[in-house]
């Protein structure tokens, strides 16, 4: 996983927990929502990634 790629999911998942903290003070669910919805993304990104540095360990 290249480095810049590792700090986008990072910084995806920072923003989503900022986000839903705003949504849980503000009471607003579709931000608290949000927030979860883009933690998941920067998980499924961190997964995806994992996964291609498997497989090109394995071809070499």
């Amino acid at each position: 996983m290249s480095i810049e790629d590792r700090a986008k999911a990072v910084a995806k998942n920072v923003e989503g927990k900022a986000q839903e903290i705003i949504g849980d003070i503000t009471g607003n669910p579709d931000d608290k929502a949000e927030g979860k919805a883009k933690q998941v993304e920067s998980q499924v990104r961190h997964t995806v990634e994992n996964v291609k540095d498997e497989v090109k360990k394995n071809v070499e």
